[in-house]
């Protein structure tokens, strides 16, 4: 893979990311899913901190529901986020809340990064791999390979046909643009859409995947917290086992 430094001189640009954690919420005991506490940290902390430390990210806004903006802007004040340029409050719709943040982005940011803030295990090398296949066509999304056998089904219950798995990926975030690409998305998009990446290809845009990871998975329940934590416990004592 090309080295930091190298990336850097492609992208030719800044890089700002939007974390959107604009949902409905969810309430998991009480807190917002967004802020359940998570191996000691809130949720939302662990992709602030994956994006705060990669070398190539410039710039970060924080998308939240209005009534944790508070909670937001004190836990990027308590942990010197320093690369968070805003907190802002989302929109009704999930692009209305990327285009929230989008507009909170320094106009000098070239290329843009969106990601669920509920997905707290993106990592540094997945990031990377987004940037630079971004450079291909000015749209990428990280994506894993399906493995089970995908039924399409009518309202029914009925199978209608049974896909070819081989083209089949699921889609998850980061998803990378140029920031002209998505500003255009956003403009010409008018229907609901469940992902930035739809919005591009609906230009006739061609969207290239990089590889995601299992592990990236959306929390949703509380069932996911579980899971969450496994893995991230797993990550972090890898590098201690490495050099054991």
């Amino acid at each position: 893979m090309t080295t930091q430094v190298a990336l850097r001189q492609k992208l030719s640009g800044p890089v700002g990311a939007i974390i959107v954690a604009a949902g409905q919420r969810t309430r998991m005991s009480g807190t917002d899913k967004i802020f359940a506490p998570v191996l000691g940290k809130p949720l939302i902390a662990y992709s602030l901190e994956a994006f705060s430390a990669h070398p190539l990210i410039d710039e970060i806004v924080l998308v939240l529901s209005t009534p944790v903006l508070d909670l937001g802007r004190e836990l990027v004040r308590r942990n010197a986020y320093v690369k968070v340029r805003a907190v802002c409050a989302g929109g009704a719709r999930r692009q209305d809340s990327v285009r929230n943040g989008l507009a909170a982005l320094s106009p000098a940011v070239r290329w843009v990064v969106v990601h669920d803030g509920a997905r707290p295990c993106v990592t540094a090398d997945m990031l990377s791999r987004g940037l630079e296949a971004t450079l291909e066509t000015g749209a990428s999304v990280a994506s894993v390979a399906v493995a089970d056998t995908i039924k399409v089904v009518d309202k029914s219950g009925r199978v209608i046909r049974t896909p070819d798995r081989s083209e089949l990926w699921a889609a998850q975030t980061p998803q990378i643009f140029s920031r002209d690409v998505l500003t255009r998305a956003h403009v010409a998009s008018q229907a609901d859409a469940t992902d930035d990446a739809g919005m591009v290809e609906a230009l006739g845009i061609t969207v290239r995947v990089f590889e995601g990871s299992r592990a990236n998975i959306k929390v949703t329940t509380p069932e996911d917290l579980l899971i969450v934590e496994a893995l991230l416990r797993a990550s972090q004592a890898r590098p201690a086992k490495a050099n054991a």
